[in-house]
C-alpha cells in the first residue's frame, strides 16, 4: 500500500510546556502533531526530537493512559487512531568532524532502543533534553551506536550552507562514512534542492532520496514529503524499503527556488543572484560577503550532469496552500473541512469541488500551483523565495 510520510518534523514544547527545539513552536507537541498530520494526509511521521528523555517518558504515558488511541507495533513504531504511524528519530547535531556540524537524522525502533541511544549520547552532548545539540562523537561513530541497536541513519537537509555535510563539511559523503558509506541508505535533500541536482552527484546513485519538511510549526508539517509503497507501516518495512531503494515511489517537495538558501545571497546589499552558477560574489555590487547558494554549491561540487538511476523516485513539485495568494489559515481550514486532506486538495480535488468551497478565484489558484503555472522569485540567505 501508499503510505504519504513526512520524516523530520520537531516538537517546540512537552505536555508540561518545557522546550525542546527553542526555535519550533510551543504549539508542536506530540499529540498535536499527529492530529496536524491526519489532517494534512500524512500517514507516517517521524519526530525528530524522541531522544528528549522527557519525551520519551510522555510517549510512554500515552501509551498507558490513553489506551486505544496509541499502540507500540511489534515491528517498530508507534500507531495512532489507527492513521498515523509515529517513528522515533533523533537529529543529532555532529561535532566531531574536522569541520562543520552537519546534521544527522538517527532512527529508532522503539522506546526501548531509543532510550538506549539517548543515553549513549548523553555521554557526549551537553544537554540531552534539548533538540539537535551538539554532540562531540563523528558521524561514523554515531551510526555505529544506532546500527547496534537495530537502528539507521539518515543525513539531513544535505546540501543547506550551514548545518549539512555537503554544505560546510564535505565535498563527499563517502570522505566522511569511509567504510560505512554503504550503510548510508538514504539522505534527506532539504527544500533548496531536488532529485534534478542531487543526481548530479554521482555518489549518490544508489541512495534512496527524501524530501521531507524539518517543520518548526504545525503548518509546516507535510510542505516536503514522500510517498512510500510498504507491505504495511512499520520501522521495519520502512528500513527495509529505504535499503531496498524501490521503496519511494514519489518524492513531493517544494520547487527549489522557493528554498531559502537556493541561491547565493549577498549580504551587504541583500540581493539573490541571478547569474550562471556558481556565484561567488555578488553581482550588483561586487561584494563576497555573501551566504553561498544549494544551487551555487551543487554545480561547484557536481562530477556529472543530471543522471538519474533506474530505480528513482518521480519528483513532483508542490506549493503549499499558505503559499498562494488569498489563502490564509481560515480558508485551509474551509479546505480541509469541505473538500479533504491538504494533500488532497493540493494535488486531486476537481475545480469544481473547490470552486464550490472557497470560490472560483482561490480555486484558479490552487490549481495554477498543481499544474506549475505560477511565476516565482528565487530564494536564498535565509529568505524563502515567493509566489508573484
Amino acid at each position: 500500500m501508499y503510505y504519504n510520510a513526512d520524516l523530520h518534523v520537531h516538537i517546540g514544547r512537552t505536555r508540561n510546556g518545557r522546550p525542546v527545539k527553542i526555535t519550533a513552536s510551543p504549539n508542536l507537541t506530540v499529540e498535536n502533531i499527529l492530529n496536524k498530520c491526519i489532517e494534512k494526509g500524512i500517514d507516517i511521521v517521524g519526530i525528530v526530537d524522541c531522544a528528549a528523555p522527557e519525551i520519551l517518558d510522555e510517549i510512554e504515558q500515552l501509551l498507558k493512559t490513553e489506551y486505544g488511541l496509541y499502540e507500540e507495533l511489534e515491528g517498530g513504531g508507534i500507531l495512532f487512531e489507527q492513521k498515523v504511524l509515529l517513528l522515533l528519530v533523533s537529529e543529532i547535531e555532529v561535532g566531531g568532524e574536522l569541520r562543520g556540524s552537519p546534521h544527522l537524522l538517527c532512527f529508532l525502533k522503539d522506546i526501548k532502543s531509543m532510550r538506549k541511544f539517548s543515553k549513549a549520547l548523553s555521554k557526549h552532548i551537553n544537554n540531552v533534553n534539548l533538540s539537535t545539540q551538539r554532540c562531540s562523537l563523528n558521524s561514523m561513530e554515531i551510526l555505529k551506536i544506532a546500527e547496534d541497536l537495530d537502528g539507521f541513519v539518515v543525513p539531513a537537509h544535505i546540501f543547506t550552507p550551514y548545518k549539512s555535510y555537503y554544505g560546510n563539511t564535505t565535498d563527499r559523503l563517502n570522505y566522511i562514512f569511509n567504510e560505512y558509506f554503504e550503510n548510508v541508505n538514504a539522505v534527506e535533500l532539504g527544500l533548496s534542492s531536488d532529485t534534478f541536482l542531487a543526481d548530479m552527484i554521482s555518489e549518490l546513485r544508489g541512495k534512496t532520496f527524501l524530501s521531507n519538511s524539518d517543520a518548526h510549526s504545525l503548518q509546516k508539517i507535510g510542505r516536503e514529503f514522500n510517498v512510500f509503497d510498504l507491505p504495511k507501516p512499520d520501522f521495519t518495512s520502512l528500513k527495509a524499503a529505504l535499503k531496498s531503494m524501490k521503496g519511494v515511489i514519489r518524492n513531493y517537495g517544494l520547487n527549489p527556488a522557493l528554498g531559502k538558501y537556493h541561491r547565493t545571497f549577498c549580504l551587504d546589499c541583500n540581493k539573490v543572484a541571478n547569474v550562471d552558477p556558481p556565484a561567488y560574489k555578488c553581482a550588483y555590487c561586487n561584494s563576497k560577503n555573501i551566504v553561498f547558494g544549494v544551487l551555487d554549491r551543487i554545480y561547484e561540487i557536481k562530477d556529472q550532469e543530471m543522471l538519474h538511476p533506474p530505480f528513482r523516485a518521480e519528483y513532483v513539485y508542490q506549493i503549499p496552500l499558505e503559499f498562494l495568494p488569498g489563502i490564509g489559515p481560515k480558508t485551509i481550514k474551509k479546505l480541509t473541512r469541505e473538500v479533504g486532506s491538504e494533500i488532497y486538495v493540493t494535488h486531486e480535488a476537481p475545480f469544481e469541488q473547490l470552486k464550490n468551497s472557497v470560490g472560483e478565484k482561490i480555486a484558479k489558484n490552487i490549481l495554477d500551483a498543481r499544474y506549475g503555472n505560477l511565476k516565482i522569485e528565487t530564494g536564498g540567505g535565509g529568505i524563502y523565495g515567493k509566489i508573484i
